[in-house]
């Protein structure tokens, strides 16, 4: 018999490190390979000056970690049209192998985001400029027009996206359960994945829906050139024979941000609003700069609103009049009830919005507000402990539950009251020490915002 040769331990621990420790892949952040850009032509393509849309958290659409794993110096450029919104992308990378965590599969992850609107062939893509070079004017044919602006606004920026001369911008309004508004709405769905904080397409087969179209064309033309912004917005049935408008989404495109559009839209919103004798008009989980923006355009409103002035003036002069740390006797510094639905009938502003708005109000009428501050400061934060604790009126103890409908189950909700009737807005911390810093950082935090809207409306209105 012959014996087997001794085993050389060197060479043996030499392989049990090769197979122990394999080289495991990192995976690379989606945010750090892709970059997306927004192009109005040919010439745009693969320009060193196109628009990028910045930031944009991509790492969300690709699971837990937002990581891609198995490629090796992977660089994906999107290109975006805001001619036709169909999308093509350029994925280069050097090799790819499976490091452990598998091999991303690119090509389902981007159409989770872009769809059918992403197309495979690059000449596919840049032929959509010419081919549906009228694909704006051929949707919005048929919409009605509710809102007509002309500009004559400039940027230098050679991005030709920036430039606005001579222009018409108008507010277009359709139903979106069409065929045509359908489709362009589901080429817009990317830009509300990326640019819409928590948002998800809605049903375009349900008839409550209506999509706001913001769109320009050269004053000296008629035809449609460029779509700027939209709105969806559904239409509520409200007891018994009225109507509640909720914006579900707003998004005026990046280059032409911080031009007005945004406030148009919603000036337009109210407009049909009180034409049509709705109930009121609510925002679905606005952003922090939507609400900024609204709560701008409602003060510039309320201000002018004489029905409400004896209101304001009356809490003002008893603010000036008195020390509210120290006060023995109660004072209704809320609106009172007549003035919540005097604005709600005439202005379409709800309750919510509206007492938002009154701080801002009151802290325009102490002005100078220097020799009113500590007055003002506790107002506002006897006012946050009272949200603290649930006890808003207009949502105290209501809660939410969804009930299907004929559309889409998802779709539609009732709000009903608990028995207990306790719901608080803010998760406080159980220390007294703690909730009491935690409060004052919310006021602090408010006290910015509330003086930014005010010298802003003061501006506006003076």
């Amino acid at each position: 018999m012959v014996g087997k040769q001794a085993a050389d331990p060197i060479t043996d621990n030499k392989k049990r490190r090769r197979v122990g420790f394999p080289n495991l892949d990192d995976g690379v952040e989606a945010n750090e390979c892709i970059k997306i850009f927004l192009v109005g032509g040919k010439e745009e393509v693969d320009a060193a000056d196109s628009f990028c849309l910045d930031p944009v958290d991509l790492n969300r659409f690709f699971g837990d970690d937002g990581k891609i794993y198995g490629y090796k110096d992977l660089k994906i450029t999107i290109w975006l049209s805001s001619i036709s919104f169909h999308a093509y992308a350029d994925i280069a990378f050097l090799n790819t192998s499976d490091g452990g965590k598998g091999i991303t599969d690119l090509k389902s992850a981007l159409q989770r985001i872009f769809g059918e609107s992403l197309l495979e062939k690059k000449d596919d893509f840049l032929q959509t400029f010419s081919t549906e070079s009228q694909y704006i004017r051929s949707v919005v044919v048929n919409g009605e027009v509710l809102h007509y602006e002309a500009s004559k606004e400039h940027n230098d920026n050679s991005n030709s996206h920036l430039k606005v001369e001579a222009c018409a911008v108008e507010v277009i309004r359709m139903a979106v359960n069409s065929m045509p508004v359908g489709q362009l709405y589901s080429r817009l769905v990317p830009l509300v994945l990326l640019l819409v904080d928590g948002s998800s397409p809605i049903d375009i087969t349900d008839p409550g829906w209506e999509i706001y179209l913001v769109a320009q064309r050269k004053a000296d033309e008629q035809e449609y050139s460029t779509l700027l912004g939209f709105a969806t917005v559904y239409r509520f049935y409200h007891y018994p024979d009225s109507s509640r408008l909720r914006i579900s989404q707003i998004l005026v495109l990046p280059p032409y941000q911080g031009q007005g559009h945004g406030r148009h839209l919603l000036e337009t919103l109210y407009s049909v609003a009180i034409s049509e004798k709705v109930y009121d008009v609510t925002v679905e989980e606005p952003s922090d700069y939507l609400q900024h923006v609204r709560t701008c355009i409602d003060t510039l409103r309320l201000l002018v609103f004489d029905p409400i002035q004896p209101a304001i003036h009356s809490v003002v002069s008893h603010m000036k009049q008195v020390k509210l740390s120290k006060k023995t006797c109660s004072f209704q510094f809320e609106p009172p009830a007549s003035a919540v639905e005097d604005v709600r009938r005439s202005l379409k502003i709800n309750k919510k919005q509206f007492l938002q708005c009154w701080e801002v109000l009151i802290y325009i009428g102490l002005d100078p507000i220097d020799q009113h501050r500590e007055n003002y400061v506790t107002f506002i934060s006897d006012r946050m402990k009272v949200d603290i604790l649930g006890k808003d009126s207009g949502t105290a103890g209501k809660q939410v539950i969804e009930v299907p409908n004929d559309y889409d189950h998802e779709m539609t909700f009732v709000m009903f009251r608990t028995p207990g009737g306790e719901v608080g807005s803010i998760e406080m911390d159980k220390n007294q020490a703690s909730q009491e810093e935690q409060l004052c950082q919310l006021v602090d935090e408010r006290m910015k915002e509330i003086t930014l809207i005010a010298q802003k409306a003061s501006l506006h209105h003076a």
